[in-house]
C-alpha cells in the first residue's frame, strides 16, 4: 500500500548537514503533493521526530492517508537499549514528539551485537512490547533496521516481525541483499530498501568532486557507474533507483531526501524512461564485476 518511492526522515533531521525548518516543511509537503505515501523516520535521526511533528501539525494533523514509521533501539539517550521497557519508553516518546497516537511500523533499529539482537527477539524485549502495543492499537506492524542479513535471517525465521529494512547491499554496486530479499518475500515479510543512492555515491554528481564521498569504501565502483552512465548519456540516479525497483520482492525505497527540489529530483529519476537494452547492459555489468564492490 505505501508508494514505490519514499521518504527517509534522516535528510530532514540534518543528519546530512543542516537543514532548516523550512525546506523539512516543504520537502514533506513536496513528496505529499507529488503522491508519495510513506515516511520512515528514527530516533538516531537527530530533529526528524520533531520537525515532522511540527510540520503535521501545522498541517492539522498527520494526514490520514500517509502511513509512518519509526525505530527503537537508537535513541541518543538509551543507545542499545531493547529491552520492553526501553522499548515502551523509546515509542512514547517517538508518538509524542511526532504528535500521533499510533504508529504504522516501528523497526527495531540497528543492533549492534548479537546479544542486542537476543534482547530484542526475547522474553522482556522489543518485540514483545511492540507485540503488546500492536494488541492496544498503538503500532500496526514490527519490523528489523540493520545492515547485518544473519540478523534479518534470524529475525524472519523467528516468525515475529512483519517487515525488514535493508540498506546499502541492493544496489548498483552490490546487490549481496538479494537473497535476503528472496527469503523475506518468501516467508511473507515485507522488504523496505533504503540507500538506493548510497549515501550520495550514486546520486548524480560526479563522486570525484566530493571529498567526503572519496573517502568512502564504495567510491571506486560508483564512480565506475559515473563514467558509464555519463559516457552513455545516461541519468545515473534514475539507474541506481530503477534498478532497485526492477525487483518486485522489494516493497519500496527510502530516499531521505532533505529539500522540495531533492524530492522532484527523486520523482523525475523514478520516471526516466530507460530501455530495455539499457538493462540488458546493466545486468552483463554487474555479471561480469564491472562497477561491482565487494560485500563490507
Amino acid at each position: 500500500m505505501v508508494s514505490e518511492l519514499s521518504l527517509g526522515g534522516v535528510g530532514i533531521g540534518g543528519l546530512y548537514g543542516e537543514t532548516t525548518e523550512e525546506d523539512a516543511a516543504g520537502t514533506v509537503q513536496r513528496a505529499l503533493a507529488l503522491g508519495i505515501n510513506y515516511i520512515d523516520t528514527s530516533p538516531l535521526y537527530r530533529e526528524s521526530e520533531a520537525r515532522l511533528g511540527r510540520i503535521f501539525a501545522a498541517m492539522g494533523g498527520k494526514p490520514g492517508h500517509l502511513y509512518l514509521s519509526t525505530k527503537t533501539g537508537t535513541h541518543p539517550a538509551r543507545r542499545g537499549d531493547y529491552s520492553a521497557e526501553g522499548t515502551r519508553w523509546s515509542v512514547e516518546n517517538s508518538l509524542r514528539l511526532l504528535g500521533v497516537d499510533a504508529l504504522d511500523c516501528v523497526l527495531i533499529h540497528d543492533p549492534r551485537s548479537e546479544a542486542e539482537l537476543e534482547q530484542a527477539l526475547g522474553p522482556g524485549g522489543a518485540v514483545e512490547e511492540l507485540e503488546r502495543l500492536r494488541e492496544q492499537g498503538i503500532v500496526r506492524t514490527i519490523g528489523l533496521g540493520v545492515r547485518e542479513h544473519h540478523y534479518h535471517r534470524r529475525a524472519i525465521r523467528s516468525g515475529k516481525i512483519d517487515v525488514i529494512l535493508t540498506y546499502a547491499d541492493y544496489t548498483l554496486v552490490r546487490q549481496t541483499a538479494a537473497s535476503l530479499i528472496d527469503e523475506a518475500y518468501e516467508a511473507g515479510v515485507g522488504v523496505i530498501a533504503a540507500q538506493a543512492f548510497l549515501a550520495g555515491l550514486l546520486a548524480g554528481p560526479d563522486p570525484a568532486s566530493d571529498e567526503r564521498l572519496r573517502a568512502r569504501p564504495d567510491y571506486a565502483a560508483a564512480r565506475d557507474w559515473w563514467l558509464w552512465a555519463r559516457q552513455r548519456g545516461l541519468s545515473l540516479p534514475a539507474l541506481a533507483l530503477q534498478f532497485v525497483l526492477r525487483n518486485p520482492r522489494v516493497g519500496c525505497v527510502l530516499v531521505g531526501a532533505k529539500t522540495a527540489r531533492e524530492v522532484e529530483e527523486n520523482i523525475a529519476a523514478l520516471r526516466t524512461p530507460i530501455p530495455d537494452e539499457v538493462w540488458h547492459e546493466v545486468e552483463a555489468r554487474i555479471q561480469s564485476g564491472a562497477g561491482q564492490a565487494p560485500a563490507p
